[in-house]
C-alpha cells in the first residue's frame, strides 16, 4: 500500500494545543502550513514578503497591521496578506493569540520548531517538501 501524498490533520485542535512560536507542520512544493502562538504583548514584527500569505486565528485577541492600517482581530478571524505587504500581528490579548498560517509559496524550512521568538533565525525555504524533492 502506498504512503498518503498530502497531509491530514485536525488544524483547529492543533493550533490551539500549539505552545510554540512557529512550527512548520507541512510544506509543499507550493504551499507551506505552520503553527504560531503568541504570547500576551507578542508580535510577529513587522516584515514584507515576496508571497502571497493566509493567517487564521482559532484563539485570542489582538491587531493586524496591513501597510501601516491597523485591523482587530479574534478567534474566528482570518486575513489574506497579498504579496509585498508590509505587516505584522500583534497580541493585545491578556491570554496567548493561536494561528494558523499558510504561505504560497513555502517561506521556512520545512519541520522547523521555534519553541519561543528568542528562537527564531533567518532560515529561508530551501526546496525540500515534508515528502521529499
Amino acid at each position: 500500500m502506498a504512503a498518503m501524498k498530502g497531509y491530514l490533520i485536525n488544524i483547529e485542535r492543533e493550533t490551539l494545543e500549539n505552545e510554540d512560536f512557529r512550527r512548520v507542520l507541512y510544506t509543499a512544493k507550493h504551499s507551506q502550513l505552520v503553527l504560531m502562538a503568541l504570547k500576551p504583548g507578542e508580535e510577529i514584527g513587522e516584515e514584507v514578503h515576496h508571497l502571497d500569505q493566509f493567517i487564521r486565528f482559532e484563539a485570542g485577541e489582538g491587531k493586524v497591521v496591513l501597510d501601516g492600517v491597523e485591523h482587530a482581530v479574534k478567534a474566528d478571524d482570518a486575513v489574506v496578506i497579498p504579496e509585498g505587504t508590509r505587516h505584522n500581528v500583534v497580541n493585545t490579548g491578556q491570554g496567548s493569540m493561536k494561528l494558523y498560517t499558510l504561505y504560497a509559496p513555502p517561506e521556512h524550512k520545512d519541520g522547523v520548531v521555534e519553541h519561543a521568538k528568542a528562537d527564531v533565525y533567518e532560515e529561508e525555504f530551501d526546496g525540500r517538501t515534508s515528502e521529499g524533492a
